[in-house]
């Protein structure tokens, strides 16, 4: 779109979220939430109200629409409002709704195992090891270059990951294997995973997330998972494995440890070996 053509409230939000050193993909989501709630409103994103955004916000709830993406509108307006627009009062009159918090889905080593055996192919099942193997992210995985391969410190380089930052991950000697005969069969000139139509372009988490869930029907795997699943395997077994969760914080590249924390409500281990009050009563069995 020739830069006359943008409308002059649109370019000052897209300077504040430059600003502000925004990832292009968050920035379009913003414009893209704002734009939605003019048009439902039927006003120009400056007519907007706070009386306006909350019809919105309530559409979209009754809508079936997740809380999480009624939330991530919610958040891009309040970023308009406040921030764009100079009304700081957005805070009390935009809420972000309470989400319900949900366990994850997590599958046994075996089931793991019997998923990445049925990957559709070399560079799949290399692609989906090493999002299980390292923790990685869907778009981590498919950003990595043969460049960010470390075999001197065992350590893969995650380059601008989520929040935009760099860290380390894990690089284990049996996934290195993969890796190398991976790299021996496809020689990947840039990116570890290149796209079919040329290697100068890498797949996209869309291809990842499609051999992924023809792994899981091929393993026969009922459970409700997601790509995402293998990520909190990888978190959820190394805590069963007795790792602290500093570290494994470290390895998924949390900010915060509460994030992490949520792991050991479903590892396993956890929960061995721990007797339950009523057991220490030693009470009789009741009759039938």
């Amino acid at each position: 779109m020739p830069e006359e053509a943008i409308h002059p409230l649109r370019r000052r939000m897209v300077e504040d979220m430059t600003l502000r050193n925004f990832d292009p993909r968050t920035q379009e989501t913003y414009i893209r939430a704002v734009r939605s709630c003019s048009r439902y409103c039927g006003r120009t994103p400056g007519e907007l109200t706070f009386e306006d955004v909350r019809r919105y916000q309530l559409h979209l709830t009754q809508s079936g629409l997740a809380s999480a993406s009624v939330n991530g509108a919610m958040v891009a307006l309040r970023f308009f409002f406040r921030v764009t627009l100079k009304r700081p009062e957005a805070l009390d009159y935009i809420p972000i709704a309470r989400q319900p918090q949900r366990l994850p889905v997590v599958l046994t080593p075996d089931e793991v195992a019997r998923l990445l055996q049925a990957a559709p192919g070399l560079k799949w099942r290399t692609a989906l090891s090493v999002a299980y193997g390292a923790g990685l992210r869907a778009a981590e995985v498919v950003g990595l270059k043969v460049g960010d391969i470390d075999s001197q410190r065992m350590r893969i380089r995650v380059e601008q990951g989520k929040g935009r930052r760099d860290r380390d991950a894990l690089l284990s000697p049996h996934l290195l294997a993969s890796l190398r005969n991976w790299w021996k069969v496809a020689r990947p000139p840039v990116w570890l995973f290149p796209n079919r139509l040329t290697s100068f372009n890498a797949v996209t988490p869309r291809s990842l997330n499609r051999a992924f869930h023809v792994a899981v029907r091929t393993a026969g795997i009922s459970k409700p998972v997601c790509l995402h699943t293998l990520r909190h395997c990888f978190a959820t077994h190394l805590l069963e494995q007795g790792v602290d969760v500093r570290v494994i914080q470290v390895l998924l590249g949390h900010k915060k440890l509460e994030t992490t924390s949520v792991y050991t409500h479903v590892a396993a281990k956890t929960l061995d070996g721990i007797e339950s009050p009523l057991d220490l009563l030693r009470l009789r069995p009741p009759r039938a």
